[in-house]
């Protein structure tokens, strides 16, 4: 149980960097245009910030739940 969800904490972590990054606040077209430089969400580096905490969180979760056998 652990394991898993340490796995689903780390690729959802992973994934919201991505997305943030990648998709919402990179710096796309020509940049020479107005545009160029603003990201096209606002609040994008929160979702970057919110994926490297939850990537933190998934060692303190398995820190802390027991293994299925004890």
């Amino acid at each position: 149980m652990r394991t898993t969800l340490t796995l689903l904490l780390i690729v959802v972590g992973f994934g919201l960097q991505v997305v943030s990054y990648f998709f919402l606040a990179a710096p796309w077209g020509i940049p020479s245009s107005p545009a160029y430089s603003n990201p096209r969400v606002p609040f994008a580096p929160t979702i970057f910030i919110l994926g490297v905490v939850l990537v933190f969180l998934a060692a303190v979760v398995y820190e802390l739940l027991p293994e299925r056998g004890q």
